[in-house]
């Protein structure tokens, strides 16, 4: 049974009556939704998937406890609750963007470090523009040194691979910026789908280089029945691990990390599946952080992130941060 609703503003600060606060993401998709009136162009609007969108409204209407939109195939309307919620919602908005602006004012010339394993989006410092100064550290270090540095303050902010446990522990924040479908080299002309249970992953003996890769690994490997290989060449990556996959003569799951080494021409990517191995990437920052020019570059770089993930097909590790927010973007 719907009851009435509060005024957003105390739906945003929580109660007894709701489990968690409302996230500012998902006002921002309902505007979208209630100014269109069609999923679709509020989709292209906000530039996520449709199928995200009315996921993540479906998500709000459960956090408020009511419905705001009646939709069947050919139409979408506003629900009283809905219209009496739209004029709150937008006056918070506008709220929350001049507080922005404010926090941005301050942090403009305050310098951002922040460092990163192998991936980063595109346009990192164009989109944290008029933000903060964005500075990329140019050392390039595996995933957990790059959380340890977040934590010991030798960066700002870094993008890893963090468990759950790692950011409790280190007590750090980790932020969704990005994932990675792993695929699978194989020797050969066979560009099939190959089931997970047929792969092999290499685990290699240098922990201080590859303990993260070799923790995710290990644990897909104990998941879906692939084969683990343990190397102590650093041949996760480059032409040592070509080397492998020619000795092997299986589909070898390739790690996320950037390698320049061409593909052989003998060789084919597979894309592997029961299950999809999902890599996620993380923005770290440090859950004490309080300084303006940090947390507006981490809003500007995380803000609008939209991710498929069916966990129906797709695997993450169990100690996953983003477990949950990554299955509420399902398809």
């Amino acid at each position: 049974m719907w009851g009435f609703p509060r005024p957003v503003s105390s739906l945003l600060g929580g109660s007894a009556y709701y489990d968690r606060p409302v996230e500012l993401r998902q006002l921002r998709y309902f505007v979208a939704v209630a100014e269109e009136l069609n999923f679709g162009r509020a989709a292209a609007r906000l530039h996520i998937a449709g199928p995200s969108l009315s996921q993540q409204i479906k998500s709000l209407e459960r956090d408020l406890g009511v419905r705001l939109f009646e939709r069947d195939r050919r139409t979408v309307t506003l629900t009283s609750f809905g219209e009496t919620l739209l004029p709150q919602t937008r006056a918070l908005l506008e709220q929350a963007d001049a507080l922005r602006r404010t926090a941005r004012g301050f942090a403009v010339n305050e310098p951002v470090r922040l460092g990163y394993v192998s991936w980063r989006p595109p346009g990192l410092v164009e989109r944290t523009s008029g933000v903060a100064q964005l500075r990329v550290d140019a050392w390039v270090m595996p995933s957990h040194t790059q959380a340890g540095r977040v934590a010991d303050g030798s960066v700002d902010l870094a993008i890893a691979w963090v468990r759950a446990t790692d950011l409790a522990e280190q007590e750090l924040t980790g932020q969704l910026l990005g994932a990675d479908r792993l695929y699978a080299v194989s020797p050969g002309a066979d560009e099939s789908v190959v089931r997970a249970r047929d792969t092999i992953v290499l685990v290699d003996a240098d922990t201080a280089t590859w303990a993260s890769w070799n923790i995710y690994a290990i644990e897909f490997a104990r998941a879906t029945g692939a084969e683990v290989v343990r190397i102590d060449d650093h041949g996760i990556t480059g032409p040592a691990f070509y080397d492998h996959v020619r000795r092997l003569r299986r589909p070898i799951v390739s790690s996320p990390k950037r390698d320049t080494t061409p593909l052989p021409r003998d060789f084919v990517r597979r894309f592997v599946a029961d299950p999809i191995p999902v890599w996620t990437w993380a923005l770290v920052s440090r859950s004490d952080e309080v300084r303006p020019a940090v947390l507006a570059a981490a809003d500007a770089l995380t803000r609008d992130v939209a991710i498929e993930f069916d966990p129906a097909t797709c695997w993450v590790p169990a100690d996953d941060p983003f477990r949950e927010q990554l299955s509420a973007h399902q398809a």
